[in-house]
């Protein structure tokens, strides 16, 4: 599957942009940023103060921050928005919190949820692990959702793959107890130590028992990476994992 953080490209990210490179020794991404439309320029300039969210590094009252009190989703590295925007639209019922450092993804987002006149979104454009560590309280999310993320696949770069025992543990303690950790990779080395990290986590179990993966959910689309890649016979893995 394509890395939707690996795009080139000559322009520089827009503003707002909130990632400070260098600033944490462990990150839960790289930053490549893309080409960047006239289209998803506006979409900053236009739709941010609607749809996003500014990192500030104090703890966010989610209920205010969507004016009602409702279930809280997040989306870790939505790439270009697809499965976000479908569970929103599937899923009015619940709030969903977006985040991505891939600028283009995050412009292309911000101009379909505009679209879609959407009120249960709002995305982040910072990292994961600053955001989670500095602005969600504990037990605030109903769900996490980690959808193909980048593999690192050569051997010596997988210490930089996201799940790692230290951000399974963080993960842990956003969730509420009844809540639910979503992932998924088309690479078996990936689903591997996912399995290696998640089962051994304290206050996660596996719902399709230990080193156990599900058919697709229906609340997760089939991408046309996927479809391609199980037409040359590639697996897919979704893992899901409950909150004790």
């Amino acid at each position: 599957m394509t890395d939707p953080f690996s795009s080139t490209g000559s322009k520089a990210p827009p503003k707002p942009f909130t990632v400070n490179e260098g600033r944490r020794e462990v990150r839960s991404f790289v930053l490549r940023q893309g080409r960047f439309t006239p289209a998803q320029q506006r979409a900053f300039d236009e739709r941010w103060p609607r749809f996003g969210l500014d990192f500030t590094g104090q703890p966010r009252d989610l209920d205010t921050t969507f004016g009602r009190d409702a279930g809280k989703v997040m989306e870790i590295g939505f790439g270009n928005g697809t499965a976000l925007r479908f569970a929103a639209q599937q899923d009015p019922t619940r709030d969903y919190i977006g985040m991505e450092v891939h600028a283009p993804g995050v412009g292309r987002l911000l101009n379909a949820l505009a679209d879609d006149d959407a009120g249960n979104v709002r995305l982040y454009h910072h990292d994961a692990v600053e955001v989670l560590e500095q602005e969600i309280a504990d037990g605030a999310l109903d769900e996490v959702r980690i959808y193909f993320p980048d593999p690192w696949h050569k051997k010596r770069h997988n210490k930089r793959r996201l799940l790692q025992p230290a951000f399974a543990e963080l993960l842990v303690r956003k969730l509420r107890p009844g809540g639910r950790l979503h992932c998924a990779t088309d690479w078996e080395d990936y689903a591997e130590q996912m399995w290696d990290v998640l089962d051994a986590t304290a206050g996660l179990v596996n719902r399709a028992g230990p080193r156990g993966h599900v058919p697709r959910p229906e609340w997760r689309p089939q991408t046309h990476f996927e479809t391609r890649g199980q037409k040359l016979g590639h697996g897919v893995w979704d893992l899901l994992y409950d909150r004790t």
